[in-house]
């Protein structure tokens, strides 16, 4: 079974997610590697709902909040060239990339 590396990118921000993740299909396109993905994860939603009014009184009124984090998986065969060029990609700020070898 062939080895590959597997690539996790999670962001709040989905442009910088598919930017990236634009620049890894290019890399796979030149090197003529096997690409999978990129496989969208659920997105996970953070809700804060916090009162309006500091002290208690007045009418009740309410703010909801809300960040989404999303995810994307994508398996990348492995070739040393294109793990490289995988490594060379300016990553944004506020993206974290996890890279990890798998059989």
């Amino acid at each position: 079974m062939p080895q590959k590396a597997r690539i996790k990118i999670v962001s709040t921000d989905i442009n910088k997610i598919n930017q990236v993740c634009q620049y890894i299909k290019d890399i796979a396109e030149k090197t003529g590697v096997v690409m999978r993905g990129p496989i969208p994860l659920p997105t996970k939603r953070l809700r804060v709902t916090t009162r309006r009014s500091p002290d208690g009184e007045g009418t009740e009124t309410w703010d909801r909040f809300e960040i989404r984090v999303h995810k994307r998986l994508i398996d990348l065969g492995i070739d040393e060239r294109a793990l490289r060029l995988v490594m060379r990609v300016p990553i944004p700020e506020g993206l974290h990339i996890e890279i990890e070898m798998v059989e």
